[in-house]
């Protein structure tokens, strides 16, 4: 994967080691205590336990808390003190790797559509070393309500592999299809330098849209795939029908083609998740006729909109308004758009007709022009033994980034049921950009300490 877990990784692992700044100190004081028993020493050097022990934020992982109070010291609190780390390029630590992904650099951001706000603050989706903001200024575009653009943030992800010069470990349009053990003329895991190998299949897109096969082999292997590869289905009849989509891009292309407009049935939008969110706003700024159906309550604690801070996320709170009012309110005080809350899909027919239970158990009837069914989606480890079904923390569940992921140490992010897997980002519970890094640390950490116990 070479989202923003996998060229965190990628720096890290190119020989840039992070120090503590001299004379920089930290507003955390156990934290600036235990940074200063170790002045000199790289933070990849030192006992990561140890240093993140006692630091509390918004993320499960310990590394992550602490790398992000090393890379934003009082964000939480509004504040904006510069990072304390300074990064050193230290040849001769760097680790040789290939960081594999089927897009550009960047991941699952290159498919989001450009024009939408990202959730996090634009500051939260910086990788180390260059701060989105002073990209921004130098392509002389500003932060909106301190929040960047998907599109914005796409282009720093390539710019930021260009700029670094790491653009020479990775490469794109590939495909992995298997992830195993490199089996010995025996039959036993090969071992080579006291670790097994790992055989990676897979192919590369050509140009012409071909498919080349490639085999490498590894030490180790890192998953950072992230959890946009498939889309979370209702499993109802219908689903399949050509006008139901489980991606945004559904309704762009719709519109691009003009098969949906202003004078159209209705857009049925299921979810009632940031994606579903995003798919009203798009809809609504296109004067397009929306539809909204959901599950849960609109007062559900739940619901991602009644944990957002109305200040920063203006147009998801003016959603939530339209979801609140309208259900109370008839007619709608929105003029093109409905709102069915505790509404469950029970049909989706041919005659473009969708079939739901309302709260009272009865059936409800509309006609739309298309469907978008946006209530989350799925990691694909189809590529893994049994789908890695044995790396998760519960293996009798499936696979869930947040409440069933992949089972790491919290220090190193090695499997803890496969020497030398690792698992980065949502794989390993980790959602947000500004945390996923931490994981990137952890492993570069336990890659480094590996490579000098290799034997010469």
């Amino acid at each position: 994967g070479n989202g923003p877990s996998g060229i965190c990784l990628s720096y890290l692992l190119s020989g840039h080691i992070p120090y503590v700044k001299p004379g920089a100190v930290h507003p955390h004081p156990l934290l600036q205590r235990k940074l200063a028993e170790a002045t000199g020493v790289s933070i990849l050097d030192q006992d990561l336990e140890y240093l993140s022990e006692g630091l509390e934020g918004r993320s499960q992982s310990p590394v992550a808390l602490l790398f992000d109070a090393l890379l934003r010291p009082d964000t939480d609190f509004g504040g904006s003190i510069d990072s304390v780390l300074s990064w050193k390029r230290q040849k001769d630590r760097a680790v040789p790797h290939l960081v594999l992904g089927r897009n550009l650099p960047g991941g699952a951001w290159h498919s989001i559509e450009g024009s939408m706000v990202t959730l996090s603050q634009g500051q939260w989706m910086s990788l180390p070393d260059l701060q989105v903001k002073d990209w921004m200024r130098k392509k002389c575009r500003g932060l909106r309500n301190s929040r960047a653009t998907a599109g914005d943030i796409a282009h720093y992800y390539r710019d930021y592999v260009i700029k670094k010069g790491l653009s020479h470990n990775f490469v794109s349009g590939a495909v992995v299809t298997a992830v195993e053990w490199a089996k010995s003329e025996h039959g036993s895991p090969e071992v080579q330098a006291s670790s097994p190998l790992f055989q990676v299949n897979g192919y590369l897109t050509t140009k012409d849209h071909g498919h080349q096969p490639f085999s490498l082999r590894a030490r180790n292997v890192v998953l950072a795939t992230g959890t946009f590869d498939s889309p979370a289905m209702l499993g109802i009849p219908g689903e399949t029908l050509p006008f139901v989509h489980h991606d945004l891009s559904a309704l762009e292309a719709a519109l691009r083609a003009g098969t949906v407009n202003p004078t159209s049935d209705p857009v049925l939008i299921v979810g009632a998740g940031l994606s579903a969110a995003d798919a009203v706003l798009f809809a609504r700024h296109y004067n397009i006729q929306v539809i909204h159906a959901f599950r849960r309550s609109v007062h559900d604690p739940g619901l991602v909109f009644n944990q957002l801070p109305k200040m920063l996320y203006p147009e998801y709170h003016k959603v939530q308004q339209m979801m609140r009012d309208q259900s109370i309110l008839s007619p709608s005080p929105y003029e093109g758009y409905r709102s069915l809350p505790e509404h469950q899909p029970l049909l989706f027919k041919e005659d473009h007709q969708a079939v739901f239970q309302d709260p009272q158990g009865g059936q409800q009837l509309f006609g739309v022009s298309m469907v978008l069914v946006l209530i989350g989606s799925h990691p694909d480890l189809s590529y893994l033994p049994r789908a890695g079904a044995d790396l998760v923390i519960d293996p009798d569940q499936p696979l869930s980034p947040k409440r069933n992921p992949i089972d790491v140490d919290p220090f190193t992010h090695e499997s803890t049921h496969q020497e030398g897997l690792y698992a980065l980002g949502p794989l390993a519970g980790d959602n947000f950009v500004r945390f996923v890094q931490g994981g990137a640390l952890a492993a570069a950490s336990s890659l480094l300490k590996k490579e000098t116990r290799k034997p010469p």
